[in-house]
Formats: structure tokens, C-alpha cells, sequence
């Protein structure tokens, strides 16, 4: 790690002050080994969603941050499905709204009352922190509750209504984002960037996988189908693969995609548009089985369709988790004869995640790079917040995985 003269008179005389009881300005403060400059600008640059397809960035006061609250310069933010969903026809009804909820950043200000992040880590400027959950119900909850709340009953950073003219800074498309006291924060300050991005998305996919485990019939050895092999497919794949299933077989039309599982650890692919009907498509995934079903199947799609086939996929008595509908995707059409009672399969649905599921990722990200998975290759495209426009574009057109707006 080097340091200019600057830095080193800063730190000198930072040390030099708290000996001699002076209190160092945080509005001031540069730690060791920070992209901050030190000083905190009077103005923040957000991108705000003005109109359906449009972003705009925008010049707003910096918030004043209170006893509880915190401030981050905001440095990187992956693009979700759901910031494309309302990018494309605003569902939630929020625009005018500053999007971007898997984001991260490093404090520069805290309040004189923040102290700790939510599973008791302790917190000083400088560190690297992500957000989870705002529990406008329950705001003592903690990651240790065994409760089974989820962030449908909280709100979320990035997806907050612009109703507050004292702050704008809501959203992780931003150079700054004030973290209000009763959020959920956690010190990450040990995984870099792109892990920190990531860790929003994987959360997704450890709670589906904790909801698939509750079926009794996930295990070490099972046969699993994981349908859609975008974002979060291919990280349903990692999860798996990091528990020590080997058995997994992807499903997709692309073929770009199906070839990246086999990095996440895939072991067998089946390209749908290569199989004329549900029932060759079925005989496909039977045959990468060696002849078996599946034993549990996720399906990913976020497409009608895709849960009407995945049925077709599993053995009687197997398993399905169903995570694909963030938002309202339409109607699905099964015959609960054939699909469901006859087989006896036993379904669950998975929503997004709790918090103990989110400090559970930053394990899951590490073990992941340990057995060589390359998780940070998800990342395949980074936008500054002025592209951000271009940047949508690229994630609706799926030209590549996962799509990020980084922060110089």
C-alpha cells in the first residue's frame, strides 16, 4: 500500500491531534487505503428516473446526516431485473425515484450514536458497508431472529419514493446514499468490489436455497435442474455447486449463458431452442440425467412458461422452488392433476431474503472463491453513473450477466 506526502502529513497529523485530545474533522477524514478525497462536497450527483427509458443525473443538496445516520460515497451498484422492470414500465409507480438497490460504498460520516452494523461488527469511517432492509414494521428485528420475515415486509434503499425534499439520496445510482438510522448495515470491508456488488443478488439465491432445503428432499446427492441460466440462475448454480451438489444440469436458450454455468458448476446443459415441445425438452433433461428426472428443480425464468415446463422436469415425490417472480409476470398454466398430485411434488416459493440470509452470502461469496468458482466474472460490463442510460440498454438486451455502474 503507498501513500503521497500528503497523505502521510494528514495521518501524522491526524495522530499528532487525537494525542493531544483534538477531535479529527470527519468531514475531513481520509483512511488508510480510500478512494475518498477527503472532503465532502455540498452536492451529490444522483441518477434520477424522469420518464419511462429515461434517467437523468442530477445536481441535489447533500443531506444533513443526523445522531443515527450514515453517509457512504457511493462506489460501485450491480443493475437488477427489477431496476429494468421499472426502467421499462415503472410497475411500482415511483418515478420520479433513484433507483439501484445492490449497491456499496465506504462511510465517510457517521452520526454520534452509529456504533455498530446489524450483527455487531464494529463500524468506523472508512469502512466498506452494504445495505439490506428498512423494518418499517418491526424495526428491533435482527439478523438473529428466527422469524421468518423477509424484505416483503420492509422497504428497501433504491426502491424509496422521492417524498422527502431534505433527501434525495435514496438510491445506491449515486455518488452518495444516507443511510438512515433503524436500516439494516453490514461492515463487508473484507470482500472487494465486485464481490461487495454481488452480494445483494446471491442473497436472492441463499434464501432460495435455504427455502429448498426445508422440503427435506434437496440433498448432497440430488439430481437439480436449475431453469434460467441468467443473473440468477447462474448463481442459483454457484450455491449449489458451493454445497457440494455436482449433479446440476442448466436450462436455457442461450447459449453464451449455458457455456458460463459450466464455470459456475453446471455439469450437464440443455439448450431449449434445440428440442421441438415440452415433451422433447423433458426427454432432453432425462437423458443428461442418465435416464432420471430430476430430483428438485429451480426455475429462474420470471416467465409464465417456464413454471408451466418445469413440472415435466421433476420425478414423482421431487422438489420445486419457484424464485423467478419478482414482479407480476401473468398468469401460468399447470394441470394440477398430472403436474402436482399424481407426482406428488412438493413446491415452495422463495422471496427475496431475510437478514440472517444476507450475512450468510458474505460466507457463501468467500467459499466460493476458495473452491475456484469465479464469481466476480458475473460482472462482465461497468458503466460510470453518466452512462447509466447506455448501461440499462446492455442489461435489457442481455449482452452480457451482470451489468454494474462503477463510480470513479
Amino acid at each position: 500500500m503507498n501513500f503521497d506526502s500528503k497523505e502521510i502529513e494528514n495521518l501524522v497529523k491526524s495522530v499528532l491531534d487525537n494525542m493531544n485530545g483534538r477531535p479529527v474533522p470527519s468531514s475531513t477524514f481520509k483512511p488508510m487505503g480510500s478512494s475518498f478525497n477527503g472532503t465532502i462536497p455540498n452536492k451529490a450527483h444522483v441518477a434520477y428516473l424522469t420518464a419511462i427509458e429515461k434517467f437523468e443525473v442530477k445536481e441535489v443538496d447533500m443531506p444533513t446526516v443526523g445522531d443515527d445516520d450514515i453517509l457512504v460515497k457511493v462506489e460501485g451498484c450491480g443493475i437488477c431485473g427489477t431496476d429494468a422492470h421499472e426502467f421499462r414500465k415503472d410497475p411500482f409507480g415511483l418515478i420520479p425515484v433513484v433507483l439501484g438497490h445492490e449497491g456499496t460504498g465506504e462511510i465517510v460520516k457517521m452520526g454520534k450514536n452509529v456504533k455498530k452494523d446489524s450483527a455487531g461488527k464494529d463500524l468506523k469511517l472508512g469502512d466498506k458497508v452494504v445495505t439490506c432492509m428498512i423494518f418499517k414494521d418491526n424495526p428491533d428485528i435482527t439478523m438473529y431472529d428466527l422469524n421468518k420475515q423477509n424484505v416483503g415486509g420492509a422497504d428497501v434503499y433504491g426502491l424509496l419514493p422521492d417524498n422527502d425534499p431534505s433527501n434525495h439520496c435514496k438510491g445506491w445510482f449515486s455518488d452518495y446514499i444516507l443511510i438512515k438510522g433503524g436500516s439494516t448495515v453490514f461492515n463487508v470491508s473484507d470482500l472487494d468490489l465486485e464481490s461487495r456488488i454481488l452480494i445483494e443478488p446471491c442473497a436472492v439465491l441463499i434464501h432460495a436455497v435455504e427455502r429448498a432445503k426445508s422440503t427435506g428432499i434437496l440433498r448432497f446427492n440430488s439430481r437439480v435442474v436449475v431453469q434460467g441460466v441468467g443473473p440468477i440462475g447462474l448463481i442459483c448454480v454457484a450455491v449449489l455447486r458451493t454445497m457440494g451438489i455436482e449433479n446440476i444440469c442448466a436450462v436455457d436458450g442461450n447459449a453464451k449463458r449455458l457455456e458460463f454455468s459450466k464455470k459456475m458448476g453446471a455439469t450437464k446443459q440443455v439448450n431449449f431452442t434445440e428440442h421441438k415441445g415440452i415433451e422433447a425438452l423433458a426427454g432432453a433433461v432425462k437423458d443428461a440425467f442418465d435416464g432420471h428426472l430430476a430430483d428438485f428443480a429451480f426455475q429462474c425464468t420470471g416467465a409464465p412458461g417456464g413454471h408451466s415446463n418445469i413440472y415435466k422436469f421433476i420425478r414423482n415425490g421431487g422438489g420445486l422452488c419457484e424464485l423467478g417472480f419478482f414482479i407480476n409476470g401473468g398468469d401460468a398454466t399447470i394441470n394440477p392433476h398430472f403436474d402436482i398430485c399424481s407426482k406428488e411434488i412438493t413446491t415452495v416459493g422463495s422471496w427475496v431474503y431475510t437478514l440472517r440470509d444476507y450475512a450468510t452470502t458474505f460466507d457463501f461469496l468467500k467459499r466460493s472463491q476458495a473452491i475456484g468458482i469465479p464469481m466476480k466474472e458475473l460482472i462482465t460490463h461497468k458503466f460510470p453513473l453518466d452512462q447509466i442510460n447506455e448501461a440499462m440498454g446492455v442489461n435489457i438486451r442481455q449482452e452480457g450477466f451482470k451489468i454494474a455502474i462503477v463510480n470513479k
